[in-house]
């Protein structure tokens, strides 16, 4: 069967844009997980095995100062 020029392009195109589109789900669903277990991990930090934490002790500042500005990408 002989392609055309413009189902080529079609082709390349739908191809393109769906793989993208999966990149960008499979990229979200990572940094959802990333975020989540940064999240737990504060939260294991703050309460130190507790049910309930001491707040006060600026954790997540300590943390953001810490990691600086360049620390994550999105």
């Amino acid at each position: 069967m002989e392609m055309d020029i413009k189902s080529l392009v079609w082709q390349i195109q739908t191809l393109d844009g769906t793989l993208k589109n999966e990149a960008n789900k499979a990229v979200n669903t990572l940094l959802t997980i990333r975020n989540w277990l940064i999240g737990y991990y504060l939260v294991e930090y703050e309460q130190k095995g507790q049910d309930r934490a001491k707040y006060g002790d600026k954790i997540l500042q300590t943390v953001a100062d810490s990691i600086g500005s360049d620390g994550f990408s999105f």
